[in-house]
């Protein structure tokens, strides 16, 4: 079985590739021609990962998935969720989407936090969606260099590491990225 992952991060991938294992040919969307840059507009986790599987396949005609993540916190009202990447505004900026999370969550006692990925199957034009979800807290500073976005704030439950201090062995064995990837395998029947 051949799916078009609709990304080229090659994390991403390798990381798809490993869990759903030798049975299913992940492809990179590169792989496809696609060069574009896909729109996410929706307002939610499961809109733009829709939007992403739902360009590949009508104009690739490709079976394929699609992923959107966000980190949502308690405190904020889920905030900044969907806009997780864009939250200190355009252009994307890790750094300073950390330091308006940290800004934000000044003096708060909540510091509870999830990252939720949805992940969108298109097969045969049916259209299935699964999430993975890890739940943690928001460290009241960075803590560790490994990983990437939000890895060296968030604390998953049952740690006292943040991502970026666990290392990528463990973060991927229980992100949600891997939680998801682990949901579609099992929708594929891997």
């Amino acid at each position: 079985m051949k799916l078009v992952f609709a990304t080229n991060n090659g994390h991403k991938l390798e990381e798809a590739r490993g869990i759903l294992g030798p049975a299913v040919e992940v492809a990179a969307l590169s792989e496809t021609g696609c060069r574009d840059d896909i729109p996410e507009t929706a307002g939610t986790l499961e809109g733009n990962s829709l939007m992403k599987a739902e360009y590949v396949y009508s104009r690739y005609g490709a079976d394929c998935f699609a992923d959107d993540t966000g980190l949502e916190v308690e405190a904020l009202g889920g905030a900044p969720g969907v806009y997780s990447a864009r939250y200190a505004g355009e252009p994307s900026d890790a750094a300073a989407n950390r330091r308006k999370l940290l800004g934000a969550l000044q003096g708060a006692a909540d510091r509870r936090a999830r990252f939720r990925t949805v992940v969108t199957l298109i097969q045969g034009g049916r259209v299935r969606q699964v999430e993975g979800i890890v739940s943690g807290t928001i460290a009241t500073e960075e803590r560790g260099d490994g990983g990437f976005g939000y890895d060296c704030l968030f604390i998953p439950d049952g740690y006292t590491q943040t991502f970026a201090q666990l290392g990528a062995d463990v973060k991927n064995r229980i992100s949600h990225r891997a939680r998801a990837m682990q949901a579609l395998a099992r929708l594929l029947g891997q």
